[in-house]
């Protein structure tokens, strides 16, 4: 099969390596945090002040103990959910403070909104997990933010979800919540529950509050989706080979550190770099280098054989446009088709992370029902292929109303969202765009929500943590 894209060579990958360990040995991590550099110091590794610089014999060593593939429990087993190898997930956006719509007016979003996004997380046939922070609401206060929306999480779906990462007590929260649901840390020990995203400063560092979150869900086996953003030009080389070698050496860096925490951690190898763009020092997420980038990280996270994280559909537009569409769909179709496992903003984001649109979610989820139908495989058989039918329709049929037809037409993919109507169906029809088809589709979805079964004794439990929490933490 000829595929256009850069397939790097072993040897390509190796120079990456290679620099990367020149990188980890020479100039090492800053690790902003007691706790980690106490770890770090306990197994023997050279530091210098916060900065710690690590081998490749070590880097090998936490590679030998990371798993492939694992799966994450979800309240509702059916929706258990597998990462790594050929097994992918679809997660939703994360992180925007604001909602826009499809007109392109911008607002605030608020914990309304975040009910709302777990509504469309729980009736979505696309979405495998639910997000950690779809939106950041800002009509409650930031300190105790993570215990309302992992609550919305926990009790409003019954997919697998994300972890909170946002501080050391919003992970701490999140695994005390957690071992409420699933009847102790020691089973949270024996099945991953949910996995967590932690973020590299690019660069080379991690705060305080991202390696005391890989430490404390590392010593719970939860899985760490260990992410950087490398903006090329400005936290980065504006040479992406270089670029590469460095975003390289952070994860790594992050992946050695939840191994000495804990042996056999799963860590899924992640990155969303992208240029910056030099006249805004904007992240240009929908720029060609983001998705070469993009298809770059897949291959090192398969040279290491370990899961990978990418963006997914990842925009710079600011409403539900031509340029949303296209932005986004390059990236999720190369990412899906390059062999990404775990694949955030799959549907909803917009403005390079500072929005989220809701009829976007909806014509995102569109996109990735039709990729998931671009991937499923032909069955190539005698009986499929049928040259008896086409023998006996021959030259001079037709194939509009053969019994074959009126058996299998089903099978074709048909959109929810996008027309196929002819032009004047479509004008009579009020000559719709998709945005606002998605407009009106947005109140049916959310009417077909309807609240998943959940124990009326750990639901009051967690409530009663989550009030107790927030008393001492306000």
């Amino acid at each position: 099969m000829v595929d256009r894209m850069q397939a790097f060579t072993k040897d390509e990958l190796r120079q990456i390596h290679d620099a990367s360990m020149e990188i980890l040995e020479d100039t090492g991590v800053r690790f902003n945090s007691g706790d980690a550099l106490e770890i770090f110091k306990k197994h023997g590794f050279k530091l210098d002040g916060t900065r710690v610089f690590i081998t490749e014999n070590d880097v090998r060593s936490a590679l030998e103990t990371a798993p492939a593939r694992f799966t994450v429990r979800a309240r509702n087993a059916d929706n258990n959910v597998a990462i790594g190898e050929e097994d992918f997930v679809f997660v939703p956006t994360s992180g925007a403070p604001n909602v826009a719509t499809y007109k392109g007016v911008r607002r605030p979003a608020t914990l309304e909104d975040y009910h709302t996004c777990c509504q469309l997380v729980q009736t979505s046939d696309q979405l495998d997990m639910s997000g950690w922070s779809m939106v950041q609401p800002l009509d409650i206060p930031p300190q105790v933010a993570h215990l309302d929306m992992l609550l919305a999480d926990m009790v409003m779906c019954d997919k697998a979800y994300i972890g909170a990462a946002t501080s050391r007590q919003a992970a701490r929260d999140c695994l005390e919540m957690a071992a409420i649901a699933w009847k102790g840390k020691e089973n949270l020990k024996r099945q991953p529950v949910m996995a967590t995203i932690v973020n590299a400063m690019s660069p080379l560092k991690y705060t305080a509050e991202e390696a005391e979150t890989i430490i404390d869900m590392a010593h719970l086996g939860q899985p760490l989706v260990i992410t950087d953003l490398v903006m090329a030009g400005a936290s980065g080389p504006v040479s992406l080979p270089g670029l590469l070698a460095l975003a390289n050496a952070e994860i790594i860096a992050g992946l050695v550190l939840a191994q000495l925490a804990c042996p056999g951690t799963p860590v899924v190898y992640g990155s969303v770099s992208a240029p910056a763009d030099m006249r805004t020092v904007v992240s240009a997420v929908g720029a060609p280098e983001a998705v070469v980038l993009a298809s770059a990280v897949i291959q090192l996270a398969r040279f290491y054989h370990l899961p990978c994280r990418t963006g997914g559909m990842i925009t710079n537009a600011h409403c539900t446009d031509a340029q949303a569409a296209a932005e986004g769909t390059l990236m999720m179709s190369t990412a899906v088709r390059n062999g990404a496992n775990f694949i955030v903003h799959a549907c909803g984001q917009l403005g390079s992370y500072i929005s989220m649109s809701f009829e976007k979610w909806l014509v995102d989820e569109e996109v990735c029902r039709t990729i998931r139908r671009i991937l499923t495989a032909m069955d190539i058989t005698v009986e499929s292929i049928d040259v008896e039918t086409i023998k006996s329709v021959g030259s001079d049929g037709n194939y509009l109303v053969h019994p074959t037809t009126f058996n299998h037409c089903r099978n074709f993919y048909r959109p929810n969202l996008f027309t196929r109507d002819d032009f004047q169906n479509w004008h009579d029809s009020g000559a719709k765009s998709v945005s606002e088809v998605a407009a009106e589709m947005l109140p049916k979805r959310l009417a077909e929500y309807t609240k998943p079964p959940i124990d009326e004794g750990l639901e009051q439990v967690l409530r009663e943590f989550v009030n107790r929490r927030k008393k001492q933490l306000l």
